[in-house]
């Protein structure tokens, strides 16, 4: 938890010194934690006094109001990157014409799949599906994934 304390703080600011979700922070004020004190705006700030106030709770396990409180395991300082290191491959996009025809060819009695069904329209009709028939649509892909099958 980070204990340097400024003039005044946030809510967000606060909850990250105490490492609680902003939404715990709004739970827990008046209760366990002291109610913020307002600007000339009425925007809420903690002011040095209730910044110790509420590390001090945090670290006792024991509210202002004097009922001992429990605290999940605190968040970290660093907010996490939201982008992953490892990128996964980028899943096929499935449209929704190809669900129907999907449709058409398990209503053949073929088991396959949405993905299979995109990739095999996607090599027989290389210039789109627009303007064929959906008939013959159905029959190209059923024959192509019965050969690969």
């Amino acid at each position: 938890m980070n204990t340097e304390l400024k003039a005044a703080v946030t809510v967000s600011e606060m909850s990250r010194m105490v490492g609680l979700s902003r939404a715990r922070m709004y739970q827990l004020m008046g209760k366990a934690f002291p109610m913020p004190s307002r600007d000339g705006a009425g925007r809420p700030y903690f002011d040095e006094d209730q910044q110790r106030t509420i590390l001090e709770v945090r670290r006792r396990n024991c509210g202002v109001d004097g009922k001992p409180i429990l605290f999940y395991a605190p968040r970290t300082s660093i907010a996490p990157s939201r982008t992953s290191k490892r990128r996964s491959k980028p899943k096929p996009i499935v449209k929704a014409q190809h669900t129907e025809i999907a449709d058409g060819v398990r209503a053949l009695g073929l088991v396959t799949t949405d993905v299979q069904v995109s990739a095999a329209i996607k090599e027989s009709f290389p210039d789109g599906i627009e303007s064929v028939d959906s008939g013959e649509v159905i029959r190209t892909v059923f024959l192509s994934i019965q050969r690969k099958n």
